[in-house]
């Protein structure tokens, strides 16, 4: 899920950079600082949207930098379990797929692609058995995050698309066509059954 958040922290401004606006260095100081920046806590860091507050520069002593008391607002990216993404397939191996969902990769294991025997070809394609649907690179598809560890520099995000309503969106559209004519076949029954009433009524 992607958030705005506000952080409080004391921004070191270098000597080199005192002749710039103050707003402009902090600044500077706050997009090095934060870019590919990740926490469990805070989750993934897109972007910096504003400064909200600059308190008064402070120098230490032995440093000769500026510190500076600041507010701040960041665009950060954070998976939650159970929410539901979008992205495409950048790679497919022979233990599963990688989802581009944003600003990471989730990873869907093999066994987690669908609701059918997957096997792996040397084109690099997943293939159900019964269902005989693929999934290759470049596939745009919808998952559910059921993992997410932030134990490593990168977090590892695990998906599934085993559910209802998720897979290759190319599934689901099928999918729909398959319900949208069932239901017309039901209801021309119905109909004529009404119709053969109405005779007999007039």
């Amino acid at each position: 899920m992607f958030y705005e958040t506000t952080v409080k922290a004391h921004i070191r401004v270098p000597p080199t950079d005192f002749d710039k606006d103050k707003e402009e260095a902090v600044l500077n100081q706050i997009n090095e600082n934060y870019h590919d920046f990740v926490s469990k806590d805070i989750g993934i860091v897109i972007g910096v949207k504003d400064i909200v507050k600059i308190g008064e520069g402070v120098i230490i002593h032995g440093d000769g930098a500026a510190y500076y008391d600041t507010v701040f607002t960041l665009i950060i990216f954070k998976p939650e379990l159970q929410e539901i993404v979008l992205g495409n397939i950048t790679e497919i191996t022979d233990f599963g797929a990688f989802v581009n969902i944003g600003p990471i990769d989730g990873m869907v294991h093999i066994s987690q692609t669908m609701d059918d025997f997957v096997s792996f070809s040397k084109s690099n394609v997943l293939s159900g058995k019964e269902s005989k649907r693929v999934l290759k690179q470049g596939d745009i598809c919808r998952a559910r995050i059921i993992a997410v560890s932030f134990k490593e520099a990168e977090p590892k995000i695990g998906l599934t698309m085993r559910q209802t309503t998720l897979g290759n969106i190319k599934w689901l559209e099928e999918d729909i066509k398959k319900q949208q004519k069932s239901a017309e076949k039901e209801e021309k029954p119905v109909q004529k059954k009404e119709k053969k009433k109405e005779k007999k009524l007039s």
